[in-house]
């Protein structure tokens, strides 16, 4: 298999995935707190094959098992991730910023609005570091860390400031979220964030020439791949590139938006 499949693979996984997440979730918002609970509770099966996956396949160094290990690292990031979307896996604070806060207490109180989320992340980042480190296929913790820190760099780029934000797919348990972000021009850390992106892709990349193994070879790829979208993605805040009409057909017709949310941008993927 040649790296191009594999990352034109991963593209779609990426966009069938992300668009299967928010198509769930917005029904389930539109049926109210109940139906999003009991979507949560029904992907639920997502852990538990994830789980197995990444530990199945830590030994399996074909590309069978490299796309178990990359599939394995996706349902748990898709699990953790509609939990949040759904409201059920967020944070202590679920209102507003109040006008006029202090940057400190502007920085805790956003972190308030995820802490379990993030924290939730941060627990099966080291589980399957723990676990795969040392493994003949470390594929899964390798794919997990790369969305971890990509999220990551995406949510403090929203915070520190970025001029175009999407909140037309965002849920109603959610919606309290938009307050916190801020729209101005690049900050500093986004230049930080971009060339780090970049530069670890061409480490993926590096190592895929390197790789002596078609099984290395196809999940470097998939990992090069995944990782330029992050990417794109960052640059999707600075560039008023309309990406929600990637999920917009799948999705119910959105409800009408009260005429003082006015950010614009594109939904920043899995």
């Amino acid at each position: 298999m040649t790296p191009w499949i594999a990352a034109f693979i991963a593209l779609f996984i990426w966009w069938f995935s992300t668009g299967t997440i928010l198509m769930a979730v917005k029904y389930a918002d539109r049926a109210g707190p109940r139906a999003r609970r009991n979507t949560t509770l029904a992907a639920v099966p997502l852990v538990a094959f994830g789980a197995y996956g990444a530990l199945w396949s830590a030994n399996v160094t074909d590309i069978f098992g490299i796309y178990v290990a990359f599939l394995s690292a996706l349902a748990l990031w898709g699990w953790i991730e509609m939990a949040f979307l759904t409201g059920i896996i967020t944070g202590p604070n679920t209102s507003p910023l109040p006008p006029q806060v202090a940057e400190l207490e502007r920085f805790i109180r956003a972190w308030g609005t995820l802490a379990y989320h993030e924290m939730l992340l941060a627990v099966a980042l080291v589980a399957l570091g723990l676990t795969l480190w040392q493994a003949p296929n470390p594929f899964a913790f390798y794919t997990f860390a790369v969305l971890f820190f990509a999220r990551v760099s995406a949510k403090l780029n929203l915070f520190f400031g970025v001029p175009h934000i999407n909140i037309d797919f965002l849920p109603e348990a959610l919606s309290h979220l938009a307050s916190h972000f801020r729209i101005r021009s690049l900050s500093w850390f986004f230049p930080v964030s971009v060339t780090a992106l970049t530069f670890t892709a061409a480490c993926w990349i590096e190592r895929l020439y390197a790789a002596e193994t078609a099984g290395h070879v196809t999940g470097f790829a998939l990992l090069t791949a995944l990782t330029v979208l992050a990417t794109i993605e960052h640059w999707v805040m600075v560039l008023p590139i309309p990406d929600e009409r990637l999920w917009r057909w799948m999705l119910p017709t959105p409800k009408p938006k009260p005429e003082h949310q006015t950010h614009q941008g594109g939904h920043h993927g899995l």
